[in-house]
């Protein structure tokens, strides 16, 4: 590209110095290149005649103003619901401040005091703070583009760096616990808690299931969008299967997990579950906990990594390593097969020997509640 042409978004921009020598950035309002190359031409030659060319002067709008426009233009976005919560936030801490104002002092001056003091005076973790910055650095990217704000100050806003994020919780149950957990469940959530352990869904995903998705014939859930905007097909096991052909459907309420007062589907289940946490004696451990628990019980039942990052629905399978540590016996009986070099034992041999091993075990881990490795097997396949 030409010096002195870039592109935002779908626009081209023009750069070039004045007749004071300051740099001047200006866009052409056009998405066509040659208009861009055309115009800064048009500039540079009146700026050799001595002239300064008139720019668009930007009003210098208040943050309440871009984060109005901001969520009018992200109501289209599938994380609109969330992302509402962090710009109405910033509005609180930012509302009446100029955009011209902004810089990265002020920003890494509001990361400080969110670590120190956040709901309830408990501060927040530095996974939170970080979704806070990355939400202001794409408002006044848009903002740039809108021509709301000049680029010197998205430039200042985007030199903030993110916090190191050391929060990634690993909660799981035992054996006892999750069975436990279940007995104690209210009988409008015990079946949600099953769906979870056998599943590895998302509460969201699990609540807002429809007949529809469920197909106990071939023995799969459908998820058409899920949290990484992906098609996900989920096996259904036998213990799950059981579970849902229990459940009374209703011709006039889709949702598998609805109130039957009112027809419609759970939107929070959160009280019912920490009493049934508290009646089973589990501390510390949320609903998202038993997707954990799904995952840590498959790695420990010798189930690869990939196989569990395709059940869980990650993008990265940088999210599924965090469950690789729960399986070093695994590594150890693999690289054993290597014994067969020095003792000339056949590797086919080895190999059989390895995978039964492995066989037996996971029979012997997996929960009662469900054949996890059946589970895997069939997605594998």
């Amino acid at each position: 590209m030409a010096k002195g042409i870039y592109k935002r978004g779908n626009i081209y921009w023009i750069c070039y110095a004045g007749t004071d020598g300051r740099i001047i950035r200006e866009s052409t309002d056009s998405p066509k290149f040659n208009d861009a190359e055309e115009m800064l031409l048009d500039r540079k030659t009146a700026i050799k005649k001595g002239v300064q060319p008139e720019t668009k002067r930007i009003e210098n709008h208040s943050f309440m103003e871009l984060a109005q426009e901001y969520l009018k233009w992200a109501e289209r976005q599938r994380s609109y619901k969330s992302k509402k919560g962090f710009v109405l936030q910033l509005v609180d801490e930012f509302g009446n401040l100029k955009l011209r104002e902004f810089n990265t002092r002020l920003i890494e001056q509001f990361q400080s005091e969110r670590m120190q003091k956040g709901r309830k005076e408990k501060g927040n973790k530095p996974a939170t703070i970080n979704r806070f910055v990355a939400t202001i650095k794409h408002i006044f990217t848009k903002a740039s583009e809108w021509e709301m704000v000049e680029e010197e100050v998205l430039k200042r806003v985007r030199k903030v760096k993110l916090l190191e994020e050391n929060n990634r919780r690993l909660r799981y149950l035992s054996n006892e616990e999750c069975q436990e957990l279940i007995n104690s469940c209210d009988p409008h959530v015990k079946p949600i808690v099953i769906t979870a352990l056998n599943t590895g869904m998302r509460k969201q995903e699990i609540l807002g299931l429809q007949w529809e998705q469920i197909d106990l014939k071939n023995g799969f859930i459908l998820l058409d969008m899920s949290k990484n905007g992906d098609r996900r097909e989920i096996p259904i096991n036998d213990t799950l299967k059981s579970v849902l052909r229990g459940i009374t459907r209703r011709l006039d309420v889709p949702y598998l997990f609805f109130d039957p007062k009112t027809g419609q589907r759970y939107q929070s289940i959160k009280k019912s579950f920490a009493t049934a946490c508290r009646k089973a004696k589990i501390t510390n451990f949320t609903f998202h906990d038993l997707r954990h628990c799904f995952a840590s019980f498959l790695i420990m039942a010798g189930i690869d990594l990939t196989t569990v990052k395709e059940l869980l629905g990650h993008k990265d399978i940088k999210m599924t390593l965090r469950y690789a540590h729960l399986a070093p016996t695994h590594k150890v009986k693999a690289v054993d097969v290597l014994d067969g070099i020095l003792t000339k034992r056949p590797t086919a041999q080895l190999l059989h020997n390895f995978r039964t091993q492995l066989d037996n075990e996971s029979v012997k881990k997996c929960y009662n509640i469900g054949t996890y490795a059946d589970v895997a097997q069939r997605q594998s396949n």
